[in-house]
């Protein structure tokens, strides 16, 4: 089912079928594995997901945005599940992570929608708010279980934490993403092991330079 940052804007007419949401999404990855960006149409996904054309106007304005949505729903399956320590959450998170770029219908459509939002700033904004934003929640989560159990210092300077919020998923994300689609490496519990002692001795170093403490 489509979150709600996920959603299209309301439009009038009959109430949405979560049913077909997920048959529609579904069929766009299937269609992006096996025809490729360029090839793909919204009659192709329509007919592969046993609805109608208009059905799937009536929810995104074209194949960007349904794309985008497709893949988004895939990265809502990631979640920061409380191991322990903040090593053990992160490690967690890199597998989760790297698992799913591993699977075709992730790596394909993420890969095309990347190259694609080169050349097209709505998509970009599309993939920044439907995607980037909502993952970066996962760190705020991630911080704030870390600074109750004393691992992380707490900030008293909103725009410092959020800037570093930031850099820590810019690092996960792309240290991940490079190794995985780039690198064509596996992610296993080894290199997520070392990735997060380098992460978290970053995080302690950048801690102590700030001197910050909990209020």
């Amino acid at each position: 089912m489509l979150s709600r940052s996920h959603r299209s804007p309301n439009r009038s007419g009959r109430p949405r079928s979560a049913a077909a949401d997920t048959a529609i999404l579904l069929a766009t990855r299937a269609a992006l594995v096996e025809l490729g960006w360029s090839k793909l149409s919204m009659g192709d996904v329509a007919a592969r997901a046993g609805v109608a054309k208009t059905t799937l106007y009536r929810r995104w304005s074209g194949k960007n945005e349904l794309v985008v949505d497709a893949v988004a729903v895939l990265f809502d399956e990631i979640e920061v599940h409380d191991r322990g320590s903040l090593s053990a959450d992160i490690e967690g998170v890199v597998l989760q992570f790297a698992a799913l770029l591993e699977r075709p219908e992730t790596k394909t459509a993420l890969m095309a929608v990347v190259a694609e939002s080169t050349r097209d700033d709505a998509l970009r904004d599309r993939i920044r708010t439907a995607i980037v934003d909502r993952q970066k929640g996962l760190v705020l989560k991630g911080r704030e279980r870390a600074q109750a159990r004393g691992e992380l210092p707490y900030e008293s300077d909103p725009g410092a934490a959020a800037r570093k919020a930031d850099l820590i998923f810019d690092v996960i994300a792309g240290a991940v993403v490079h190794r995985t689609l780039v690198s064509a490496e596996r992610v296993d519990e080894e290199w997520a092991r070392d990735f997060t002692l380098l992460l978290v001795a970053g995080l302690g170093a950048a801690g102590e330079r700030a001197g910050t403490s909990r209020p």
